[in-house]
């Protein structure tokens, strides 16, 4: 596998944290009660923490002289490579819930492939963000059933967030030219290869909060090409601006 190549696998995996923990961030001050406002809070920053980790590994192995914060924060919209489901907006705290639900049941399985692999740097990192993300999906999995098996209004509005959200999953088992490299160099991992048991958690969760799983095979794609929803271009001028307004500045 080449540099270029490897510079895309490790970019997709911090742009998928960061869009995800900025999206989360936007609950703080505004949770349903103390505790979640700070449980999401949290979960955002394990996500930046992650990310971050991931910037500073690029900024090492790049000859461009960037550092983490002009990675993360300088490039155009379509330079970043983040699945779609990522960037959609919070929605009411059921759409927050299903989006969490989905991603973090594909990311630790992901991480726990990962962890498993020839490249040192993606094997401490995975090793490292598992403990984080078991919490995230134990919690997103506590709402989904709270949600789901709670009041009348409580399950409509998840199953109703779930379905809004459904068409944005596939893209998470897509492999392309790059995920296939990789897992040839024997460091990746075949995303479409952890569906199977990502779709038995879910089948359990969901029957167990009497939630209906989709049956829509279609979905959006496009996002690891840099083609992304409307709502990116919103999402990068909060998170960008204090790095255009004035550039290179430092906490």
């Amino acid at each position: 596998m080449n540099t270029s190549e490897y510079y895309t696998y490790l970019l997709r995996l911090a742009d998928d944290t960061l869009i995800l923990g900025q999206r989360l961030s936007e609950w703080c001050g505004h949770g349903p009660v103390l505790e979640e406002d700070i449980a999401l809070s949290n979960i955002a920053l394990d996500y930046i923490g992650q990310s971050t980790n991931v910037y500073k590994h690029l900024a090492s192995i790049s000859e461009d002289g960037r550092d983490e914060d002009m990675i993360a924060l300088t490039r155009m919209e379509s330079e970043y490579v983040n699945a779609l489901m990522l960037e959609l907006p919070n929605g009411d705290y059921a759409v927050t819930i299903a989006r969490q639900y989905f991603y973090s049941s594909f990311y630790l399985l992901f991480l726990e492939e990962l962890k498993s692999g020839t490249d040192v740097f993606l094997s401490g990192f995975a090793e490292k963000s598992i403990k984080e993300v078991k919490y995230h999906l134990q919690h997103a999995t506590d709402w989904a059933l709270r949600l789901g098996d709670g009041t009348s209004e409580s399950h409509v509005r998840m199953q109703r967030a779930v379905d809004s959200i459904w068409p944005y999953v596939g893209e998470l088992f897509q492999d392309d030219e790059i995920d296939a490299n990789a897992l040839n160099a024997g460091w990746g991992v075949s995303r479409n290869g952890l569906k199977t048991a990502w779709m038995d958690r879910l089948n359990a969760v969901f029957s167990e909060a009497g939630l209906i799983v989709p049956t829509e095979a279609w979905h959006h794609s496009g996002g690891r090409k840099g083609r992304h929803t409307e709502h990116m271009g919103f999402l990068l001028a909060e998170m960008q601006f204090l790095q255009r307004a004035y550039p290179g500045a430092k906490w």
